[in-house]
Parts: C-alpha cells; sequence; structure tokens
C-alpha cells in the first residue's frame, strides 16, 4: 500500500479528480504491475495497472489509494473492470468521500472479490486532503494572499504599495501562486496596480505552471492591461458575488484558487465564509495611514473578531510569513 500511495504522489494537483495509485501484485508477492492517476481525463490508476498487467491480472491482488470508483463518468466503473480482469482481491486505502464515485468497494463484494479497506487511511487522506475538502464543499478551496506592514497597511495613503516586502517573500508568492490552478483578483486590482498575474521564478522567467488569470468584477478590462500579456487565456468573470464566481470556477474543473485581490473583495469572500487559507506577509514597517489589508468586516466589538489558526510561521529575508486558517473551517476538519 505504500508503494501505491508513493505513486499517487505522482499525480497533479490541482486537478478535479484525486490523486490515485494502484499496485497489482501477484499471489506469489511479485509486483506485476503499477498504475498512477494522471489527471483528469486520463485513465484512472486501476485501469493503467490492468492494461499494463493483461492476462495476469487474474488471481491477484490489487492494493489501491483510494476505494475503486463505481460510476461511469469520463471513464467506466474501475470497479467493474477489476472484477472483469479476475482480480480475486482488493485492497484499499482510504473510502471515496465523493458521493458520485463512492460504493465500489459493495461492487467488488457482489462480483465476489474480496475486500478489505482502511489500510493506510490516514496517510490516504493526508495526500488528498484539499480535493477532498473541495468535494465536501462543491466549490473550489481559496487562498487568500495579502502584504502589508505592521500596522497593517497594504498601501500608502496615495495608493502607492510596491514594494512592501523583500524579494524572498515576492519570490515565495510566486512559488506558491505556481501551485494553484488560478489567480484571482477583482477589476479593481487590475486598474489599479495593472498586475500581470502569472508565476515567474527569481529571474524574472515564467515558471513552468501558470495558473488561470481570473478578474470578477463588472467593469470591463482594458485590452492593454498587463493581465493579457501572459500565456493562456483571461477569464472575466462578471460578478461581484464570490459565491457566484466560485460556482462557476468550479464548473470550469477549476479546485483551487489563490484570491490576491485587494481589501475589498477580500471582505467580500471572507464576510461570505469563502476563505479556507491566508497567508499574510508582514513586512518590518510602519505606515500609520493608507489602505488597509482588507475592508469592513462588519465586525463592531471585539467579541464578534474573527479569529485564525496559525499552521506555520516562517522568517523569509526581513519578513514574516504567516499561514493561518479561519478558527471556524478548522473547527469543521475536526
Amino acid at each position: 500500500m505504500r508503494r501505491a500511495l508513493h505513486l499517487a504522489e505522482a499525480g497533479p494537483w490541482p486537478d478535479r479528480n484525486p490523486r490515485v495509485g494502484c499496485v497489482i501484485v501477484a499471489p506469489d508477492g511479485e509486483v506485476v504491475a503499477e498504475g498512477h492517476h494522471r489527471g483528469a481525463g486520463t485513465p484512472h490508476a486501476e485501469i493503467e495497472a490492468l492494461r499494463a498487467a493483461g492476462s495476469r491480472a487474474g488471481g491477484c491482488t490489487a492494493y489501491v489509494s483510494l476505494e475503486p470508483c463505481a460510476h461511469t463518468g469520463l471513464t467506466g466503473p474501475c470497479a467493474d473492470a477489476l472484477a472483469r480482469a479476475g482480480v480475486t482481491r482488493v485492497v484499499f486505502a482510504q473510502s471515496d468521500p465523493n458521493p458520485d464515485a463512492t460504493g465500489g468497494a459493495e461492487r467488488l463484494h457482489a462480483a465476489g472479490v474480496d475486500v478489505i479497506g482502511g489500510v493506510l487511511a490516514e496517510e490516504a487522506a493526508a495526500l488528498n486532503a484539499r480535493w477532498a475538502r473541495g468535494v465536501a464543499l462543491s466549490r473550489p478551496l481559496v487562498t487568500w494572499k495579502f502584504a502589508a506592514t505592521l500596522d497593517g497597511r497594504s498601501a500608502a495613503s496615495d495608493g502607492t504599495s510596491q514594494w512592501l516586502t523583500g524579494e524572498a517573500s515576492r519570490a515565495d508568492t510566486h512559488e506558491l501562486r505556481a501551485t494553484r490552478d488560478a489567480v484571482l483578483v477583482g477589476t479593481g486590482t487590475v486598474l489599479a496596480d495593472d498586475p500581470r498575474l502569472t508565476a515567474r521564478v527569481p529571474d524574472g522567467r515564467l515558471a513552468a505552471q501558470q495558473p488561470l488569470r481570473v478578474v470578477m468584477g463588472l467593469r470591463d478590462v482594458p485590452a492593454s492591461a498587463r493581465v493579457h500579456d501572459g500565456p493562456g487565456d483571461v477569464l472575466h468573470l462578471r460578478t461581484r458575488d464570490p459565491e457566484v464566481a466560485l460556482k462557476e470556477l468550479w464548473g470550469k474543473g477549476l479546485r483551487d484558487v489563490w484570491l490576491e485581490g485587494g481589501p475589498t473583495l477580500a471582505a467580500a469572500f471572507i464576510t461570505a465564509g469563502l476563505v479556507d487559507d491566508v497567508y499574510a506577509y508582514l513586512a518590518p514597517a510602519l505606515l500609520g495611514s493608507g489602505r488597509a489589508a482588507v475592508d469592513d468586516l462588519g465586525i463592531t466589538t471585539i467579541a464578534d473578531v474573527r479569529r485564525l489558526e496559525v499552521v506555520d510561521v516562517q522568517t523569509l529575508g526581513g519578513d514574516v510569513r504567516m499561514h493561518a486558517r479561519p478558527a471556524d473551517r478548522v473547527a469543521e476538519e475536526k
């Protein structure tokens, strides 16, 4: 099973499908074939392994990091394929949390296959934690990133904001941005700051992995805006409603969003309860006035403060990076 989990790690994220690995083992312990899922639209891990095994799959045990699926989507049910191939035993780690795909264990039982579940289940769940969280919410996960001074200012009173933080923080931002499948800002940020929204390496070149650039808001985005300069398309969502925006992104197969909008957009997502992670880059500096990192959240008393739980704190050059999660989100996960 550990080998199946190791294979699963090679799968892509973000992706609309979970990362899954499969190992087919003969009765004498020989590894007959292996496979892992390579992304939505490609064969599932079990199918890839079965194709590699061919007729040798009969009488074997299949070790799979996630319960074989029982539904027909872009590919057919893996549970049926395993049974047809003559696999006599299936050992899986995590039960499938996706209500549209679960039921594979029952199908295998019905076909006369011996099934064992829950082997290294916690490790398997950790591997696909973000995917499972998105499935539970039926929306992309949202990470809000902002940079600010120690007194919470993201720009000076004249609107200037480059650069509050140092090169190490900016490099870290680009590295994390490249791990998401979309970077989202509002039209106000595009018009005021004219960002490119690409993910770049420290020497300025484009990173190999580029998120979709998404702008939301009712105002037009000028054709001359630098957001159009990067590779691929720019998606303009003509709405100010975060729930509407995330629903559309979910429908397009996007699962992990990096929110870099200004204080207005940030406040809209926070008040709607749609922020799952926060990355705050804090510079050892003071402005005393200027634009706050987030707009009014409707909080008038300390009793209503929105608490975060710290996940990690690092120093980056002269700055401090804090990764935190809303306390209510942590409680839901527990």
